[in-house]
């Protein structure tokens, strides 16, 4: 946990910090994924219980039980995503010399996405656009991060770093962009259930 707050206030040499570290995946899950993961899982549980999604006029508020079940398997394909692409980032690593392994990216992979985690506290007070909105603008420090890391991890040039962190950066496009198609059809089905 003491990485949050040097992500967020100097997250170049945090980073590199991190890419020194031999931290395993049950420690990072444990001290970090599963903690952080609960922050838009449970924002998202008062917001929908309590206030509602504000798609229109009348805001659509869930039954406590069908929230808790929708939260649950949100919480489950979070922690699949991370998973998802700490295996990216592997495969995408094949090539170079000082290719880390499985275990080192998807570490490094939930490093990376603390500011999507962090992002969730929005889900509080559950308008769409405003969920959005700042869900944009934590995906893209992710990125930021993300630009600033895979240099100093993979030990590759920063012109090098660019190319593959953009590779990084389209597939975790794809990736959020099913995370957020999983979302909608997860809280959608609660609607159709409240």
């Amino acid at each position: 946990m003491s990485h949050i707050r040097g992500l967020l206030t100097h997250p170049d040499q945090e980073m590199h910090s991190i890419a020194d570290e031999s931290e395993s995946v049950s420690y990072c899950y444990c001290h970090h994924v599963l903690l952080l993961a609960t922050i838009p899982v449970v924002s998202a549980f008062i917001g929908t219980t309590r206030i509602g999604w504000r798609l229109g006029a009348e805001p659509i508020v869930l039954r406590q039980t069908t929230a808790l079940l929708l939260g649950a398997l949100f919480y489950v394909a979070i922690l699949g995503a991370v998973a998802l692409m700490g295996n990216v980032i592997h495969w995408l690593a094949r090539d170079y010399a000082q290719r880390p392994g499985r275990r080192r990216c998807v570490v490094f992979a939930a490093y990376i996405a603390t500011p999507m985690f962090i992002s969730g506290l929005v889900a509080l007070y559950p308008v769409v656009w405003i969920c959005i909105l700042v869900g944009a603008i934590a995906f893209f420090y992710s990125g930021y991060l993300l630009f600033l890391a895979v240099p100093c991890f993979l030990n590759i040039s920063k012109e090098e770093g660019l190319r593959v962190s953009g590779s990084i950066f389209a597939i975790g496009v794809l990736v959020l962009q099913l995370l957020l198609m999983t979302s909608a059809l997860i809280w959608g089905y609660g609607y159709h259930l409240y």
